[in-house]
């Protein structure tokens, strides 16, 4: 059966036809058939379930292509540790803290709350990077599951790491690859996964080594975090000579499979080097503030021809945040305030897609025939006219994702005009509540 959505703004985000004002979109199953006027597509498809627009506009989903759902139980805990004068302060103060207390049912109720988040701000796609020490056998599968539930296009993976030891480290590997090998045989771009490494400055060659292996034996990415801080760099260097960036292109990390978080400190050569390799480079420019670890060279990565994504690192959900976050810190780190106009809405609708889009067999964030009907309803009242040259300008001052009315993920509703129809969203938060808790007094 075709749903048609009618009387929309439609921002299609493809560069055949970009902007259609009194727009439509048609989708049976997974994917979108056809993109046009409203009178058009009423002609095409006469007996079609009709769901009105009304003026707002129709988009892509968001794609979130950096996340930690499991940071969502720290919103509100108390570790009782001493203030964070550096970004190792905040790892072992904070997170280091918090991933080994977790339990299978924290990592799946951390989830839930996030992904009930992401279908309500209009998240379609989240790549995820998950890390729970003595919990990690089975939690992507609980993360999936919460994923599954919700309705959220995932690609997961697990944080690798020697900080707890070797066998914590094995588990890490195994539980990538079962699962990343599990996504490969199920077939369905709903569920995907990577190699997650937490960050060169945690994982020794022993396991550096026997990670590529193993990835490389399945034909998989990989997803780690690199040269965040300036003690990821001062590690590097003084333990093997080398850059972050050199140390992972010397290893084979780096390449068209595979995600480089953050590259806050890279210098020009490491540049040159990630734009050779064809890996993405995702920027979280709010976390990055948040943890005073700088400012990634995003323009000059962007010159470069390096492809750069948008995440939020678990800062929040709503993406459109990190949107004006990049715009904002740019041009205040340049120094120059008419720099990184288009560069913002590159990274979140374009290169985000190209990201996403390689990791899946499908696509994913545009409107056209054939690509997945993952699309959104905003209800954002503008209040200058919005054409196909002032629509930017609208969504990186206007628009946010508590604006998002309605959700599709893979051709299904999920959320409709405000209500979530495929989970009982009261329930599973008041059961969050309580996992919480019971994390809570275990410190």
């Amino acid at each position: 059966m075709t749903t048609l959505i009618t009387n929309g703004t439609v921002v299609t985000r493809d560069a055949t036809q970009p902007f259609i004002q009194g727009g439509a979109v048609a989708f049976d199953g997974k994917q979108i058939t056809a993109v046009g006027t409203t009178a058009d597509l009423l002609v095409q498809f006469p007996n079609a379930d009709i769901m009105d627009a009304k003026g707002r506009l129709v988009m892509p989903g968001f794609i979130n292509a950096h996340m930690h759902y499991y940071s969502t139980f720290a919103r509100g805990i108390n570790f009782n540790s001493k203030p964070a004068m550096n970004f190792g302060d905040v790892l072992e103060g904070l997170w280091w803290k918090l991933d080994r207390m977790l339990t299978l049912d924290d990592v799946y109720y951390s989830a839930v709350g996030p992904l009930i988040d992401a279908a309500r701000m209009g998240v379609t796609s989240v790549i995820d990077h998950n890390a729970s020490p003595y919990a990690v056998r089975g939690s992507l599968q609980r993360i999936a599951q919460a994923a599954t539930e919700v309705g959220i296009r995932s690609n997961l993976s697990y944080e690798i790491s020697d900080r707890d030891g070797a066998q914590i480290a094995r588990e890490g590997i195994d539980e990538n690859i079962e699962f990343f090998t599990h996504c490969k045989a199920r077939g369905d771009d709903m569920l995907g996964g990577l190699v997650g490494m937490h960050a060169q400055l945690t994982v020794s060659p022993a396991t550096l080594d026997a990670t590529v292996e193993a990835a490389e034996a399945v034909g998989a990415g990989y997803h780690i975090h690199v040269a965040e801080g300036i003690e990821d760099v001062e590690d590097c260097h003084s333990k093997y000579g080398k850059r972050v960036i050199e140390r992972l292109y010397d290893s084979r990390v780096l390449n068209e499979r595979s995600l480089a978080i953050h590259c806050v400190h890279v210098n020009e050569r490491e540049i040159e080097l990630l734009a050779q390799s064809g890996v993405a480079v995702v920027n979280a420019p709010e976390s990055n503030m948040s943890n005073a670890v700088g400012c990634s060279p995003v323009l000059d990565l962007l010159k470069a021809g390096v492809l750069v994504g948008m995440g939020t690192d678990g800062y929040c959900v709503d993406v459109t945040q990190s949107l004006r976050a990049v715009h904002a810190i740019q041009k205040h780190v340049a120094g120059i305030p008419s720099v990184a106009w288009p560069e913002p809405h590159q990274m979140l609708f374009d290169n985000n897609a190209t990201i996403m889009n390689r990791l899946i067999n499908g696509e994913v964030g545009a409107l056209k025939p054939g690509a997945y009907a993952d699309i959104i309803i905003v209800g954002y009242e503008a209040p200058t006219p919005i054409t196909e040259d002032t629509v930017a300008s609208h969504l990186l001052f206007g628009v946010s994702g508590r604006l998002v009315d309605t959700t599709i993920v893979n051709g299904r509703v999920i959320m409709k005009e405000r209500e979530l129809l495929v989970i009982d969203e009261e329930k599973l938060m008041r059961e969050s509540r309580e996992q919480a808790a019971k994390l809570w007094a275990r410190i």
